[in-house]
């Protein structure tokens, strides 16, 4: 399989003020798909400025464009509740024509963990909630009427009515790097995410982040084979951003090559870029932005 990339739009800017160009130019950069974070808020500086819905922006950009994939990278249960997300779904896989990949994780104890008046779950809450959240997620896009009792989230005879434009349904992209959400991304996932080891963000190497990102293909695998299913097949996704080379593999065509092709080495299908956001962690230069859309893939494949 040809490497592919992609990139994230974080909703910072007003559509008819920047936003809008942004998903069109992605489109034009020949990305494979354009993304978004699914957040209430974000961290800081992003937590005090700007910051729109996932899946209005996405409807919106939907519309703009006529054939790069769409996606959230990634929704989680924080504030989401599977039969309303699944009708969402829906209706964005229609009005893109079969477009749309939900990336989806367990998420963290970020803004978002406490933005509806709950205690912060616990990480074991939090992989139980998973757990119950995607398998049910899965039917509600499959079935035409589904009821569910369970421990966290019920459905009661809800009609997701004519279901998704791509058969069986949309795919899901599952972040997970523990054994439980390794299971669902083995289970229920066309795809896998990873951000590489959050552990050695700030204090490990490049090689290191290369060790952990082959270790954690390896539990994919793992899981996978509990199942009978071969890990082929399930796609591998890495947004960049939060291993140790950050930074430097923005900087030229030259280092990003060098970087992508160390992960796509251990089988990565995907890496995904973020559109430049002047004075944040995403900061780089726009015309080796566009010269790594263009041109890197040709390199690296």
């Amino acid at each position: 399989m040809a490497m592919r990339l992609s990139t994230v739009i974080l909703p910072v800017r007003r559509w008819r003020e920047g936003g809008r160009e942004q998903w069109v130019r992605a489109e034009g950069l020949g990305f494979h798909t354009a993304y978004t974070y699914d957040h209430l808020s974000w961290r800081v500086p992003f937590r005090d400025g700007p910051w729109f819905g996932a899946v209005p922006t996405l409807t919106a950009a939907a519309a703009a464009t006529g054939h790069i994939r769409l996606g959230t990278l990634v929704t989680s249960p924080n504030f989401r509740h599977p039969v309303t997300l699944a009708k969402d779904l829906i209706a964005l896989d229609d009005v893109s024509g079969g477009r749309i990949t939900l990336g989806i994780g367990a998420g963290g104890s970020g803004f978002d963990a406490t933005a509806l008046g709950q205690e912060p779950w616990t990480p074991r809450e939090r992989a139980d909630r998973f757990g119950e959240f995607v398998p049910l997620l899965d039917r509600l896009l499959t079935e035409g009427s589904v009821s569910h009792r369970g421990t966290y989230y019920s459905a009661d005879e809800v009609r997701n009515l004519p279901g998704c434009v791509q058969g069986p349904r949309l795919p899901f992209a599952v972040a997970a790097t523990g054994p439980r959400g390794m299971r669902i991304a083995a289970g229920h996932g066309q795809a896998w995410v990873t951000t590489g080891d959050p552990k050695i963000f700030e204090t490990g190497t490049s090689e290191e982040s290369v060790e952990a990102v082959r270790g954690q293909i390896g539990k994919l695998a793992a899981a996978c084979d509990e199942i009978g299913r071969d890990a082929a097949g399930v796609e591998k996704i890495l947004l960049t951003g939060f291993t140790p080379d950050e930074g430097r593999p923005m900087e030229s065509l030259d280092a990003f090559v060098d970087f992508a092709g160390r992960y796509a080495a251990l089988g990565i299908d995907e890496i995904v870029i973020h559109a430049p956001i002047p004075g944040t962690i995403f900061a780089a230069d726009e015309k080796v932005f566009e010269r790594i859309a263009t041109e890197a893939p040709k390199q690296l494949n």
